[in-house]
Parts: structure tokens; sequence; C-alpha cells
């Protein structure tokens, strides 16, 4: 099983996971839709990719975003029918201690880590129920599973991302739906040089294990073999890290056990009782 063929959609596509993600689904023959709000750069990932479609936005802009989703689903149904991934990649992080950082801070990041990734997906979600197929998948981090210091408001919202989409898993298996969780380490990225200080400036620095962590492109690989394995909940890291991602990990039993009280008919009852 591969992904040729089929067309998924990226959001943060134009540096790091998002990325090397675009470039080994152009290898397996993907079409892709190539979302960020730096426009050159989706172009200059775009010249890998062969068939895709550059579809600059921000996030955490409701009318750019519904503009989006038009758009999207329009150019994928011309190749495979519509959509049939949704990879919610683009995230903001965070160093600085809770007792130093503005609110401000919060309400920004719980918005682009958290509600955009929602809001995208809510968007897109009853396109996917009337098609009966199709898959999202959701990039928390281990710090979703554990909470690390210095990452109050990153570790809150990608611990949301993780009960939301565990929720809407168990809502929609029975509709031909999947939802995948991936939970990395440390990777090679712009993420700490991008993260948010207390005040709300940007960082610039980062981290040694940032710096010495997994390739993208290594990482992308067995995210993208997890999915096809249809794994649930894709924990993507290394020593201590991945302990402690795996230490935190939901037992597949009960995510089998959710999505049969749904499919068993728990909404119907519970609208019933309303």
């Amino acid at each position: 099983m591969t992904f040729n063929g089929q067309t998924v959609w990226i959001t943060g596509a134009s540096s790091g996971i998002g990325a090397a993600m675009a470039r080994a689904l152009a290898k397996d023959g993907a079409h892709l839709v190539l979302s960020g709000r730096n426009a050159a750069a989706l172009e200059e990932v775009a010249t890998d990719c062969g068939n895709a479609l550059v579809l600059p936005f921000d996030v955490g802009d409701a009318e750019a975003r519904d503009a989006a989703v038009t758009a999207a689903w329009e150019w994928a149904q011309a190749r495979s029918g519509g959509v049939d991934m949704l990879v919610n990649n683009a995230g903001l992080s965070q160093r600085s201690l809770a007792v130093d950082t503005a609110f401000s801070v919060y309400d920004h990041i719980v918005g682009i880590d958290l509600l955009a990734p929602i809001a995208l997906t809510q968007a897109l979600l009853p396109r996917m129920v009337e098609r009966g197929e199709g898959r999202f998948v959701m990039m928390s981090s281990v710090a979703g599973k554990v909470g690390v210091p210095m990452r109050t408001a990153y570790c809150a919202a990608k611990f949301g991302l993780i009960g939301y989409a565990d929720a809407l898993r168990a809502e929609t298996a029975h509709l031909g739906l999947k939802v995948h969780v991936i939970a990395p380490g440390s990777v090679r990225t712009n993420v700490s040089r991008n993260a948010l200080t207390a005040d709300g400036s940007r960082r610039g620095a980062s981290d040694h294990a940032i710096e010495n962590g997994i390739a993208p492109e290594d990482a992308v690989a067995e995210m993208l073999a997890a999915i096809l394995r249809d794994e649930r909940e894709i924990v993507i890291a290394r020593g201590i890290e991945q302990q402690m991602g795996e230490l935190r990990r939901t037992p597949d039993a009960l995510f089998d056990q959710v999505a049969a009280m749904m499919a068993a008919g728990y909404a119907e009852k519970m609208q019933r009782e309303g």
C-alpha cells in the first residue's frame, strides 16, 4: 500500500517536517497541496514535488482558511476525487517559564497549534464524511503526552490536539475515516528558533537536543510507514524522549473500545437522553 495517486494536503509545508513529508510523498506518486504563509518557500518545495498546488494562507485567518478548503477540495477532486489525507503540521513552539509569560503568548500558540487545526479539520470533515473515506493527521508532540518545562502553552495546545483527535477518531471510524496522532520528539528543524519567548518575540536560537535530533527525512519515513500501517498513535523519538512518549501511550484496546461504543449507538443514545 502506498500514497500513489492520492491527494495529500500539508500545512506548514514550507520547511522542516512539512517540506520533508511533501518531498517523500511526491516520490511515492502523491498529488500535493502545499500550504503555509511563505509563498516563495512553498514554491521552492513544489519544484521538487511535480504535481503540486501551492496554496499559501495563514491557518489563523478564518476567511482565508475557508477559501483554501474550497480551492484544495476542487483541485483534489479533479485528481483523486477529493482530499485523501490532511496533515495538520503548521505549528509554533515556546521557550519561556509560565511565571514570566504574557497571556497573549498562550492565546497565540493555542490559536495556531490547537484551534487552527481543529478549524481546518472541521471545515473539511463534512466533505470527508460524505465521501466515506480519508485520513486526518494531527502533528502533536511528545510534549503533547508529557508536560515539558518552558513549554506550558505549547503543551496545553498539543495535549488538546490529541484529545480532539482521539474523540474525532471514535466518532468517525465507523464512517470510514482514519485519524492519526503523531508525537515527534526532537527533530532537526527551526522549531526552537521560531519559538516564542515570554513577551511573544521570536527566540532566534536553537536547542542542543533539536540540533542533534532526528533528520526530518528519517522522521517522515517513519511517520508515513506508520500511517500506512493504520497506526493511530505514532511516537517518533529517540532515547529519553521515546521512553516518555511510550510511557504515556494510549493502548489500542482502549481506542477500539471507545470506537465500538460509538458504532453501537452511543451518540444516538446521548441525543435521545438530551
